[in-house]
């Protein structure tokens, strides 16, 4: 890779012009789901910003309080739950939220309601916030069965009718990697600029022989079988 010209690169195609390119694709579209996806990049870049500088605003350490999960919950989980969670709801394009932190869905009134479910994990990892280890958020978004008052049978839907998924790291560098449907991208962002560059265009998976001819090159299992007789010898009780 060319460092120095991609430093000079102009025609930078950041996550809103992506949205918007999509969004062009679909002549019926609205604009609301681009403005939903562009308060959650918001929403990142917010959280972002307090994970890198938790240490100096006394982010770091536990609140005091439990999730629905039962684990304890750190300052930033309550600081980036509140952030995503009023993003989502001033965008006035979601009805349903369901965040891993509150036991109970949130539903937005009416005045301020919209015809998407979003299910997120605010700050997953977080019990990393004092190593320095990489976090991040997960999101998904569904849209209402129906034009009804909505219902926790909207947000309870199949994987397969999801309209949106990602997430986003907070680590080194911020990654925001999201698919839309249609392939996966990844943008991360420019501190200098404070946007979401497309730097991992159609993200694939290796295809299963490819990975099956690594795993021979390596050779896995006598790699994993010495590890364990090594094990043994030093805990006999692991076999």
């Amino acid at each position: 890779m060319d460092h120095e010209a991609d430093a000079h690169r102009t025609d930078l195609m950041t996550i809103t012009r992506f949205v918007l390119n999509e969004q062009s694709k679909h002549p019926e579209s609205r604009g609301d789901f681009s403005i939903l996806l562009s308060h959650i990049v918001l929403g990142c870049k917010f959280v972002c910003s307090a994970v890198n500088k938790a240490g100096l605003a006394k982010l770091i350490g536990l609140a005091g309080e439990t999730n629905v999960q039962g684990e304890e919950q750190k300052k930033l989980d309550v600081l980036s739950n509140d952030v995503f969670v009023k993003a989502l709801i001033s965008s006035g394009r979601t009805c349903i939220l369901v965040s891993e932190e509150d036991e109970e869905a949130i539903f937005v009134e009416p005045s301020k309601r919209g015809r998407y479910c979003v299910v997120f994990d605010p700050l997953d990892g977080s019990s990393n916030i004092d190593c320095g280890v990489s976090i991040g958020t997960i999101f998904g978004i569904y849209m209402m069965k129906d034009s009804h008052e909505p219902t926790l049978d909207d947000v309870l839907q199949p994987g397969n009718n999801m309209l949106a998924a990602g997430y986003c790291m907070y680590g080194s560098s911020c990654t925001l990697v999201l698919s839309t449907g249609s392939g996966v991208n990844g943008f991360t962002l420019d501190p200098s600029l404070g946007e979401f560059i497309l730097t991992h265009p159609d993200i694939k998976v290796c295809l299963i022989s490819q990975m099956q001819e690594h795993f021979e090159k390596i050779n896995l299992s006598s790699y994993i079988f010495d590890s364990l007789r090594i094990y043994k010898l030093q805990i006999p009780s692991l076999l």
